[in-house]
């Protein structure tokens, strides 16, 4: 099957998903050349099977009963709107299914989910190498001026 032809569809994340979710997650870390301890992905899956509204959300992209594709999010608070905001934390489509319209789908889920919440602004962050799918977000977003800063103990 071509790209051109992939069926799939959007869903929640649910707790049969995990396994699944794992694998993804895992995947998109070592994209970014990073680990995550046993204990942070125990947690992370119990938030975003959660139904506190302060945890993230998981929606996965599925195609032939296997999940390909997964986004993370969260709305939150913003000091400078009395709308919430939503952050787009993780996006990851596996490497051969790129170009398929997967994760603009993902990212346009997303958009449907906070348009149904009233939340007005997506904001996510790449790396500047991340060329692949920076071709993504300059279509369908806007690149700010910010830089980020960070500090970890």
């Amino acid at each position: 099957m071509s790209k051109a032809e992939l069926t799939f569809e959007i869903r929640p994340l649910v707790a049969d998903d995990n396994s699944a979710w794992r694998g993804l997650w895992a995947d998109y870390l070592e994209f970014y050349d990073t680990t995550v301890p046993e204990a942070v992905y125990a947690s992370t899956f119990a938030r975003l099977i959660g139904d506190d509204p302060q945890d993230f959300n998981c929606l996965l992209a599925i195609s032939n009963d296997r999940p390909v594709g997964l986004a993370h999010y969260l709305s939150h608070r913003n000091n400078w709107k009395i709308e919430n905001t939503c952050y787009l934390q993780d996006l990851y489509v596996d490497p051969t299914l790129r170009g398929s319209g997967i994760g603009r789908a993902l990212i346009e889920a997303v958009y449907a989910q906070c348009d149904a919440a009233g939340v007005t602004t997506v904001h996510w962050m790449t790396h500047e190498t991340n060329t692949t799918a920076r071709q993504l977000y300059d279509r369908i977003g806007n690149k700010t001026p910010f830089i980020q800063y960070v500090r970890q103990t």
